[in-house]
């Protein structure tokens, strides 16, 4: 549920998993209509809780369609597809808020998706756990989110394991494969922070600090993925719209990293597309980001056998 709010009128937008779109409630009681396109795809989701140190945290897992937890069929390359980051909440009770994640499924994955500590909608003490780490804390909750989803759908092939995401989510799918190829075998990091000396100012000293003194800049250099590039064993795919000007996810964030790695001879590729900010509006750029993702993850992890 969300609420909008003007002079005396309340107005509420209510969601469910089992319902495409969302519907506009006027204060009587009688709902706006909605002229919205139905969804081509259905979720097949499996809301799971995991525990570990950060308490209890919510994961979805979503299926290819037809497929249960535990039906006895063969065992699905992972995705896990985050946001992991502030003032984002992915696993929700929204039918649309899964539509993306269920098209990678379709493509014969098991995806995961996990809310970890410092994202919204579990109270201040959860959201400010992030504090100065940004990568440690974040990467470790995914990394239990996904074993839990594991154990309770049961389908999960952990020996093929991928991460994508986007802005946040795309820094933490890099910083999945530098510090983690143990668990992610390959990753797509789309429009990354991977310097936060070059993202927007007031967001990022809200978690790192002042990077300006000697302690603020161990902090930065503890978060930063450009000092990890040497550490690239895994596949690595960026993808950046050429014009991204949003709040510090310029261009040269997927570029710095990528030059980084070239020359250490890391295994990575960078595709830049043109005439494209932060968030793609063309049909075009779209399907042609879902299918560089896509040849990404079918080369290194769905038909590349176990690792």
């Amino acid at each position: 549920h969300t609420a909008v709010a003007g002079d005396q009128v309340v107005i509420v937008n209510r969601a469910t998993l089992a319902t495409p779109g969302s519907t506009w409630v006027l204060p009587g009681g009688d709902p706006l209509p909605s002229l919205a396109e139905l969804p081509l795809v259905a979720p097949n989701v499996h809301l799971v809780r995991t525990t570990d140190e950060a308490g209890a945290l919510a994961a979805a897992v979503l299926l290819p369609a037809g497929r249960q937890p535990r039906d006895g069929g063969p065992a699905l390359p992972v995705l896990l597809d985050p946001y992991g980051g502030p003032h984002a909440q992915r696993v929700v009770q929204a039918h649309n808020a899964h539509l993306t994640s269920q098209w990678f499924a379709d493509q014969g994955f098991a995806v995961v998706v996990v809310d970890g500590r410092g994202t919204p909608g579990r109270g201040t003490d959860f959201e400010r756990a992030v504090f100065r780490d940004l990568a440690a804390g974040v990467l470790a909750d995914q990394v239990a989110g996904l074993h839990e989803a594991a154990e309770q759908v049961g389908v999960l092939d952990l020996t093929r394991v991928a991460i994508r995401g986007w802005s946040f989510g795309g820094y933490l799918a890099a910083l999945a494969v530098l510090e983690r190829p143990d668990v992610f075998h390959a990753a797509v990091a789309g429009a990354p922070v991977t310097e936060w000396r070059l993202y927007d100012t007031h967001y990022t000293e809200r978690y790192l600090g002042d990077p300006n003194t000697p302690e603020g800049a161990a902090v930065y250099d503890a978060n930063s993925l450009l000092p990890r590039a040497a550490s690239l064993t895994r596949p690595l795919l960026l993808i950046h719209g050429e014009q991204d000007n949003n709040s510090g996810t310029f261009p040269m964030q997927s570029e710095r990293m990528f030059a980084a790695i070239k020359g250490l001879g890391g295994t990575a590729r960078l595709v830049m597309l043109p005439r494209e900010s932060h968030s793609y509006r063309a049909r075009e750029s779209i399907l042609h980001m879902l299918a560089e993702t896509h040849a990404w993850l079918e080369a290194h992890v769905k038909d590349a056998g176990p690792r």
